[in-house]
């Protein structure tokens, strides 16, 4: 544990640094693009079902979280435009290098839920929150393209809730019982991998 903590803020201080320009860029791009501050903040559950504030860029209309807590494909009309292609290529994730920075998440571990579905869990899935959520895992590589997933489903909440997060939790079990920093890199390079990918994969007709 002590291994990771250094490994995760000495990487997400350099990561920072080294993307500081783009998120300059992104930030001003956001606020010329809808009305609205840059950043987004949304209450999740994580580490020993401890609250915080996770960091994303914005990519939604003003208020639009107040309707469902579910991206529904690319289409999605509370989406800005600018935010499509954030989402698309992960970006609107960058700012979670602060909540890394400051201790409430690690590069790799569970995906952090909000309340709503964490009150689903059964003692077995509560598990996941005895490690530090993550910015990836296992799970964010094979569900990289949820929102068309749930865009597809004939209800995306009974999706969401029946399917997709069992799966997602089950992943996470194994990785609570197989991790060291070696299949968190592995984890953390298969990510990039998987959006460099949707990055130079052609439009399909």
């Amino acid at each position: 544990m002590v291994a990771k903590r250094i490994f995760d803020v000495f990487f997400s201080v350099l990561g920072i640094i080294f993307i500081f320009p783009l998120l300059v860029i992104i930030a001003v791009i956001i606020l010329l693009d809808s009305k609205g501050w840059f950043i987004y903040k949304q209450v999740r559950v994580g580490l020993n079902s401890t609250q915080f504030n996770l960091f994303k860029f914005r990519t939604m209309k003003i208020g639009a979280d107040k309707g469902s807590l579910l991206t529904i494909g690319n289409q999605d009309e509370r989406i800005t435009r600018f935010g499509n292609f954030l989402r698309k290529y992960k970006l609107d994730e960058l700012p979670q290098l602060f909540n890394i920075l400051i201790g409430d998440m690690s590069f790799v571990g569970p995906r952090p839920e909000v309340s709503k579905y964490v009150a689903l869990y059964n003692q077995v899935q509560l598990r996941i929150l005895t490690v530090k959520p993550g910015l990836t895992d296992w799970a964010s590589i094979d569900y990289i393209d949820e929102a068309q997933l749930l865009a597809r489903a004939k209800n995306p909440e009974a999706f969401y809730v029946e399917y997709i997060i069992p799966q997602k939790i089950a992943q996470n079990l194994r990785y609570i019982e197989h991790n060291n920093l070696w299949i968190d890199l592995k984890i953390i390079l298969l990510t990039i991998k998987s959006i460099l990918s949707k990055l130079f994969s052609k439009p399909q007709s």
